[in-house]
């Protein structure tokens, strides 16, 4: 959980944050998201979320697409002795992250933003949050 601010480097290492760290263990895998972030899963959740993906229909062209989609982009990564990860160039681009950096705990993943994006979304969302909850926490 939480929302931290950071920067990234010119070499394009990120310091997650420790409480991030010990969710995410010693190495971890760091792919395209949606909303143009990142996804970072800890090797078991990535491993679940994987066996999931695999019963997809493989005919079907949204299971492939979504398939390619997020395994072409994963990467294992791991944090360095200063708790820093690098993020791959390609991940780097897709997400647009340069400098300000936003890195989201989400229940079982952690999310990399642009602080940019992540405004936007987030002013965009906060105008239909109450619209949002009433669709979907009935289903729950």
């Amino acid at each position: 959980m939480g929302e931290h601010s950071h920067t990234i480097d010119a070499k394009g290492r990120l310091i997650i944050p420790a409480r991030f760290r010990e969710g995410l263990g010693d190495q971890f895998v760091v792919t395209k998201g949606l909303d143009n972030c990142l996804f970072v899963y800890p090797q078991q959740e990535w491993v679940a979320l994987e066996q999931k993906l695999k019963s997809l229909p493989f005919t079907k062209a949204d299971a492939r697409a979504f398939v390619r989609f997020l395994f072409s982009g994963a990467n294992e990564c791991e944090v360095d002795k200063q708790g820093r990860v690098l993020i791959p160039a390609n991940l780097r681009e897709y997400a647009q992250l340069s400098k300000e950096v936003v890195v989201l705990g989400v229940s079982s993943r952690v999310e990399i933003w642009s602080e940019q994006h992540w405004h936007s979304y987030n002013t965009t969302a906060n105008e239909s949050f109450e619209e949002i909850a009433e669709k979907i926490v009935d289903l729950l």
